[in-house]
């Protein structure tokens, strides 16, 4: 799939993150709520094949399926990319009478699509997110009201992305909550062979809740969460562990430059009220290590952090863990 033009289409601006990016549901895990709407757009719609497929610049992503294990459609005539080119979607009651799908590879090979019904998962805010879709292996119609009903599933598919986001989302900072975080860290462990994570400690916190009271520690944490995502790219992911501790995972690079720039972002971060008060960070970075899981990644990011506060915070140290067996 052609992924430079999901960046105009489905960015608000270009360098921003797409709404699948924003609502965390990109490489997160399946969840069963998921399941059960493929399974049930399966079973009404009596397809061997219902799934839920997600768009980011990256390309194109399965939430879930049910019928078969996986559902390949790769280059720029993927379903999908024809689905969230109309609000209405797309419905083939013949791909081998399609121009074009006839030569999918889905289609002329495995697992042989013969016919497809698909709708745009739309926010709130008009964005798409990606489509749900209906398949079949055999030539078949559908009905008006059938794209309706398949539409209506497409709501409650971006229902539960909207619920998730509440729960995944950390009231004070805006940043994923510590299990959100968690599974994120999880799902780069398992698929992203290059990837680093920043764990950020705020030096002497208790002593600016002590000295200003916690509203103004609340505004300190505000501050430095928006500093540090002003700072990195869409390929970050942050969030809160707990108190002042935060994390950022970079997929497909190397963390030491990242770690710098919001060492130096929280630096020279001000509060508008308190512009005296000065705030710094220690940083611990960890390259995601072949074997790594998420548990043995961030011990890693956490002993570095530990050694950046040994060495007088406001530093950043760097972990390359030995593994035995890799």
């Amino acid at each position: 799939m052609n992924a430079s033009k999901y960046q105009f289409r489905y960015d608000n601006q270009p360098g921003q993150p797409s709404p699948s990016y924003r609502l965390r549901v990109l490489d997160s895990e399946r969840g069963p709520e998921f399941t059960n709407i493929t399974k049930l757009v399966e079973l009404v719609f009596e397809v061997p094949v219902a799934a839920i497929s997600l768009i980011d610049r990256r390309g194109q992503w399965f939430k879930s399926f049910a019928g078969i294990e996986s559902l390949h459609t790769p280059g720029e005539v993927a379903f999908c990319d024809h689905t969230i080119g109309s609000t209405d979607g797309l419905m083939v009651s013949d791909t081998s009478l399609d121009a074009r799908f006839c030569n999918h590879p889905a289609v002329s090979g495995q697992p042989g699509i013969r016919s497809y019904l698909g709708t745009p998962i739309i926010g709130t805010d008009g964005q798409i997110l990606g489509a749900l879709c209906a398949v079949d292996f055999k030539p078949r119609s559908f009905t008006p009201d059938q794209q309706r009903l398949l539409a209506t599933f497409a709501d409650l598919v971006m229902n539960e992305f909207e619920l998730r986001q509440v729960a995944s989302v950390d009231a004070l900072t805006g940043l994923a909550t510590r299990r959100a975080f968690v599974e994120k860290l999880e799902t780069v462990a398992r698929w992203d062979t290059k990837a680093s994570l920043i764990c950020v400690d705020l030096d002497r916190f208790k002593a600016i809740n002590d000295t200003y009271g916690h509203p103004v520690g609340d505004d300190v944490l505000r501050t430095v969460s928006r500093a540090i995502m002003d700072c990195c790219d869409v390929n970050a992911f942050a969030g809160r562990l707990g108190g002042e501790e935060l994390a950022v995972v970079l997929s497909g690079t190397d963390g030491i430059e990242a770690a710098e720039r919001i060492r130096r972002a929280i630096e020279q971060a001000r509060l508008a009220r308190f512009p005296d008060l000065n705030f710094t960070a220690s940083v611990g970075v960890a390259s995601r290590m072949p074997g790594m899981d998420q548990h043995a990644w961030l011990a890693a990011a956490d002993a570095a952090l530990y050694d950046a506060k040994k060495s007088g915070r406001n530093c950043v140290r760097y972990s390359v863990p030995a593994l035995s067996g890799v």
